[in-house]
C-alpha cells in the first residue's frame, strides 16, 4: 500500500507540473510534433466536443459555380477513388499534424444535389472510418459571393440530402453557412431558426452557426435564447488588421464575448510557405497573430480548425500535396506553425 500511495503520489506531482506548463502564455520553443516534447503531453483537445481540426479545400477556394472540389480530389473521380486519395490525405494530416481530429468539408447546392455528391461522400466516410469529425459547410457560389445563400429552394434541399445520410452520425457537425455577411442579424437567426425547424432530430450540439458579418463576430447569434446549446462558428484574420500580440489576444475575446464554451473558429491562417518561424520574433503580424490566436485557444478553450490543413498553391496552407493519382504523399510547409497549431490544441 506504502508503494502506490508513493507512485499515486508522483504521478500527481507529474500532472500537476504538466497543467503548469499547459497553461504558460507562450509556446515552448522550438516543440514541433516530431519532438518527444509535444508527443509526452498525453490530454484532449481544448474546446468545443474537443474538436482539433483542418480545413481540407478546392484549389479554386471553396467559392465555386459547380462542384466543389477539394486539392487532390477530380471531378472524374469515383467513390471508390476518392475515398483512397482522401485515406491519403487524411493519414498525411495524422501523421504530420499529430492530435488533429477534425476535418471541415465544404459543399453547396451542386455538389450535393447533383452526381458529385455519390462520389464525395467518399471522404467524408473515410474521415469518418479513421475515427476523425467532420464539419461540414456550406458555401456559396464565386458569380454571387455576397454573403447570401444563392436559392433557398436548393439550398434546404441541399441540407436535408446531407441530414438524411449524416444526421444520425455523432460525429458530424453542419455548419449551416460560411461567412453570411450579407444579412442582419435579424435575418440570419430567421434562417436558423429554419434550419433548427426543419432538421429538429440533429442534435444542436451538432449545429454550427456562423457569427455574423464574415463569420467575424458571435456575440449576436450567442446571445439568442433559441441557439444556446448549438455552437458558434468563428473567423479571424491577420490582413484584417495590424496588432501586437496582446491585442489579437484581445481581439479574439471581444469576438467571442462570454461565448468561448461554445465557439468553434473555423477558419484562422497565416503564411506558411515563405520560411516565416512562428516560434520567433513577435514583430510581425502574422507572428503576433498566430502566437495571439492560438494563446487565446489554448488558454480559453477555445476549439480551432486551422485555414487550410491543404489548398493547393495556397500559402496559408500547413501541408503540402505531392505524389499522383491515389499515391498522393503530403509534407509539412512550416514546422513551427505546426508546432503553433497544436499548442492551440493544448497539445
Amino acid at each position: 500500500m506504502k508503494k502506490q500511495t508513493l507512485i499515486l503520489f508522483a504521478c500527481a506531482i507529474i500532472y500537476l507540473l504538466a497543467g503548469c506548463s499547459k497553461n504558460d502564455g507562450v509556446a515552448p520553443t522550438g516543440t514541433t510534433p516530431e519532438t518527444p516534447a509535444a508527443e509526452s503531453v498525453a490530454v484532449n483537445a481544448v474546446g468545443a466536443a474537443g474538436i482539433a481540426g483542418v480545413n481540407w479545400a478546392d484549389g479554386r477556394d471553396n467559392f465555386v459555380d459547380g462542384w466543389v472540389i477539394p486539392s487532390g480530389l477530380t471531378a472524374a473521380d469515383s467513390y471508390t477513388t476518392v475515398s483512397a486519395k482522401a485515406n491519403a490525405v487524411l493519414s498525411g494530416f495524422q501523421t504530420n499534424i499529430s492530435g488533429v481530429n477534425t476535418v471541415r468539408l465544404p459543399i453547396n447546392p451542386p455538389s450535393v444535389l447533383e452526381s458529385w455528391w455519390g462520389a464525395y461522400t467518399g471522404a467524408i466516410d473515410r474521415a469518418l472510418s479513421k475515427n476523425m469529425k467532420v464539419i461540414i459547410c456550406c458555401w456559396e457560389s464565386a458569380s454571387s459571393r455576397n454573403g447570401i445563400i444563392d436559392n433557398t429552394t436548393q439550398f434546404w434541399s441541399m441540407w436535408q440530402t446531407v441530414v438524411n445520410k449524416y444526421g444520425s452520425n455523432n460525429n458530424v457537425y453542419f455548419e449551416v453557412f460560411n461567412e453570411p455577411h450579407g444579412y442582419t442579424l435579424a435575418q440570419l437567426t430567421t434562417i436558423y431558426a429554419e434550419f433548427l425547424t426543419r432538421y429538429p432530430s440533429v442534435p444542436k450540439g451538432r449545429i454550427i452557426l456562423s457569427g455574423t458579418g464574415y463569420s467575424e463576430n458571435v456575440t449576436g447569434v450567442g446571445a439568442d435564447s433559441r441557439f444556446t446549446s448549438c455552437l458558434l462558428a468563428l473567423h479571424n484574420y491577420a490582413f484584417w488588421a495590424t496588432r501586437n500580440t496582446a491585442g489579437w489576444e484581445s481581439d479574439w475575446r471581444s469576438r467571442m464575448g462570454s461565448y468561448k464554451n461554445r465557439t468553434v473558429v473555423t477558419e484562422y491562417g497565416a503564411t506558411m510557405t515563405t520560411g516565416k518561424n512562428y516560434n520567433g520574433s513577435q514583430s510581425d503580424n502574422e507572428v503576433a497573430y498566430i502566437v495571439g490566436s492560438c494563446n487565446v485557444f489554448r488558454n480559453d478553450g477555445v476549439a480551432s480548425v486551422y485555414w487550410p490543413g491543404l489548398r493547393d498553391d495556397d500559402t496559408y496552407s500547413i501541408q503540402r500535396r505531392g505524389g499522383s493519382g491515389t499515391s498522393i504523399t503530403m509534407t509539412t510547409t512550416n514546422a513551427s506553425g505546426v508546432s503553433r497549431i497544436r499548442y492551440g490544441w493544448g497539445l
